[in-house]
């Protein structure tokens, strides 16, 4: 059947337009993958992060042009983790996730160890809060459970943080600017995104930093 008989058998006053191309035969199967190319596996489970949006790839996009080698990386609403895990990857020396949802902790801990990363370079601390999911007591040993994000002996490490970012809405990343800025060192880099355009200028009214 063609697509305008079929647009008259449901009754479409008006057919939807469409182009023909003729493409080049390519069996994607069979290509040869990026030998440049950093890979990381993720399940990414319940949490939020498997790197195929917008807020993520600009986040990784930072890390890979920032980090050159021994840093430290403090990841808030760490997720899947895919943004400490790919932070180690790039070279960074260690890193901290922080989230609230206990789902996300254990998403973030199982995706730490499909990709080999050993509990000495990321812990993650999963921080209570009203609405987060009840605590485990098995977590592995690379999960610290907290408070607060406002314990800051328990979410740092060492001395401050080379990298802070924080891929979260605009008004938990406003509850915990203070802490973000307190974390990181003289001349670190802070990422922030997740915050939708029309929030940009409500963001900068609430923030008081230069």
């Amino acid at each position: 059947m063609s697509i305008s008989h079929a647009a008259d058998s449901i009754g479409l006053k008006e057919r939807p337009r469409y182009e023909v191309k003729i493409i080049e035969e390519d069996d994607w199967m069979k290509g040869a993958q990026d030998i440049q190319a950093m890979n990381i596996i993720l399940n990414p489970g319940l949490a939020f992060g498997i790197g195929d949006h917008p807020t993520t790839k600009l986040c990784l996009l930072l890390l890979h042009d920032r980090i050159k080698g021994g840093e430290y990386i403090l990841d808030y609403g760490t997720g899947t983790g895919i943004l400490a895990i790919a932070a180690l990857k790039f070279g960074a020396a260690f890193a901290v996730g922080v989230d609230i949802d206990s789902q996300a902790i254990a998403s973030a801990s199982k995706n730490a160890t499909l990709n080999n990363i050993r509990p000495d370079k990321l812990q993650l601390h999963l921080i209570a809060s009203q609405t987060s999911s009840s605590c485990r007591d098995d977590w592995p040993s690379r999960v610290v459970e907290g408070e607060n994000a406002f314990e800051i002996d328990k979410v740092t490490h060492k001395d401050k943080y080379d990298v802070v970012i924080a891929n979260i809405f605009l008004n938990p990343m406003l509850n915990l600017a203070d802490q973000i800025i307190f974390s990181a060192k003289p001349g670190a880099i802070i990422g922030l995104s997740g915050i939708l355009s029309e929030q940009v200028q409500n963001f900068y009214k609430n923030i008081h930093y230069s």
